[in-house]
């Protein structure tokens, strides 16, 4: 495991875990809005820069409802939503097989609630030999207390704490890399607060700027 090693669209795979009805509810942790916009952050970046993504639910038709239609009908309509019934996903046989499957050792997580269904698979999966990156603004617990708590117990296990928008610059590097540039700019410009620049910025080099010349 090496802290220091970037994040790139090869070298890690994204599990979203929990983004459910019930499981918001709970969430007093955080603005839930924030979590959302930072969940859906995830969810495009890790299809524009092609991160093998794992969703799953718990208790999907019984308790806790759908996982959020923004990521499964706008992001990865035909992706298998894996359901449970284990608050550690890590117990899920399916789950450890899709983990498996994506062939990748760095693992970066966000789910709902922290100190529970994000906490449980983050430690099994240290002790299975992965490193397991959190994204700790795209997740959510049912106070504040929870949430630090649960987050400081993981990086004393070894877990990395990120951002939402860290992973996403993390895997863009550098602005040259045209594939990937106007999907970045679109997600910020959509879901961060920093859209209203990058909004601001393309009239002003944009239409602004022709009326100028």
């Amino acid at each position: 495991m090496s802290f220091a090693e970037l994040l790139t669209p090869d070298n890690c795979a994204l599990a979203l875990i929990d983004f459910q009805p019930a499981m918001f509810q709970g969430v007093q942790s955080h603005d839930r809005k924030v979590i959302i916009d930072n969940v859906q952050v995830l969810a495009r970046a890790s299809k524009a820069f092609k991160v093998p993504t794992i969703l799953t639910t718990v208790a999907k038709d019984s308790f806790s409802g759908p996982f959020m239609p923004e990521i499964t009908e706008g992001v990865y309509p035909d992706k298998v939503v894996i359901d449970r019934t284990s608050i550690n996903s890590w117990l899920n046989e399916d789950f450890r097989k899709a983990v498996a499957a994506t062939g990748r050792k760095r693992i970066v997580l966000a789910g709902l609630w922290t100190g529970a269904c994000v906490n449980f698979p983050a430690l099994d999966l240290i002790r299975e030999g992965y490193e397991v990156i959190v994204v700790a603004d795209a997740c959510g617990d049912t106070s504040h207390e929870a949430h630090e708590r649960a987050i400081q117990r993981m990086v004393q296990a070894g877990v990395i704490p990120i951002t939402a928008l860290q992973f996403m610059f993390e895997l863009q590097q550098d602005w040259a890399r045209t594939s990937t540039y106007e999907p970045v700019m679109d997600i910020l410009r959509a879901l961060s607060p920093y859209g209203t620049q990058v909004r601001f910025s393309k009239w002003a080099l944009g239409e602004h700027a022709s009326e100028a010349g």
